[in-house]
């Protein structure tokens, strides 16, 4: 794949359509640009800035987010940062059970929020998953239907974005170079638990957070007249049970107490 193609139907520059989309669809108000500090968002943001449309580009802070990122976010001009009401360790001990691939409830408290009524950009994929396969360049929000997704680089591959990069050399997060091929909150539930296990490596201090918030989980739990749940004692045990491998999850798992 190429940023420039020749197809059947001409020439296909996957910029020049991205800007040009964002020409024809800019708002009076301007657009929302959802900002992340990765790597798509890194090129999202400069086919806006080259596009001359007006926009205003926010990060939403999540409390769990490598702080490498959040300098690199920090470094660039122009970028409003959002605050979530709450923090992630708070949040576990409000919902009384860890985050997990099931119930990923801190998606919607620390990174879903702002942009409401607004045309939103964002650096989503189909390249990323099967579920971002599905997605359309425009689409509707489906809690709020007048705020509106507009998806610029939906059809490009990872190759285009590294491409595009590095022929504009456009800074980036050094994670990157590093191996980290994603970059997103620390040991989200989302990324497996090997990967979950290497960020607990890569930033202890975040990893007893995590521990810390999960002892006030089970005591709160306990306080509320819940019993154990997993034979959990301590917060190091919720976190054995968060990282662990689903070969290594008993046949008798008894997680479901937790979605009651």
């Amino acid at each position: 794949m190429s940023l420039v193609e020749e197809t059947l139907y001409g020439v296909r520059d996957k910029p020049a359509m991205a800007i040009e989309l964002l020409r024809e669809f800019v708002p009076p108000e301007g657009f929302y640009l959802a900002y992340s500090g990765g790597k798509d968002s890194t090129v999202l943001l400069d086919l806006a800035r080259r596009s001359g449309v007006k926009f205003d580009a926010w990060y939403n802070r999540t409390t769990v987010d490598p702080p490498e990122l959040v300098r690199f976010v920090r470094s660039q001009d122009g970028i409003n940062e959002n605050h979530p009401e709450i923090s992630m360790w708070d949040l576990i001990v409000k919902k009384r059970m860890p985050p997990t691939r099931i119930a990923r409830y801190c998606c919607e408290h620390l990174k879903e929020g702002g942009g409401m009524g607004r045309r939103v950009l964002t650096g989503v994929r189909a390249a990323e998953s099967y579920r971002r396969s599905k997605r359309q360049q425009i689409e509707t929000c489906f809690k709020d239907g007048h705020k509106q997704y507009y998806h610029p680089i939906l059809y490009w591959s990872d190759t285009d974005v590294w491409d595009y990069i590095r022929s504009r050399n456009l800074p980036y997060c050094s994670l990157y170079d590093e191996g980290f091929k994603r970059l997103g909150c620390i040991c989200c539930p989302m990324i497996g638990k090997a990967k979950q296990i290497r960020d607990g490596e890569r930033w202890p201090k975040y990893k007893e957070q995590y521990i810390r918030a999960f002892q006030r989980m089970l005591d709160t739990r306990l306080a509320d007249g819940k019993p154990p749940t997993l034979n959990w004692v301590t917060g190091q045990d919720v976190w054995d049970w968060w990282t662990r491998k689903p070969d290594e999850t008993p046949d008798n798992d008894e997680t479901l107490p937790l979605f009651e």
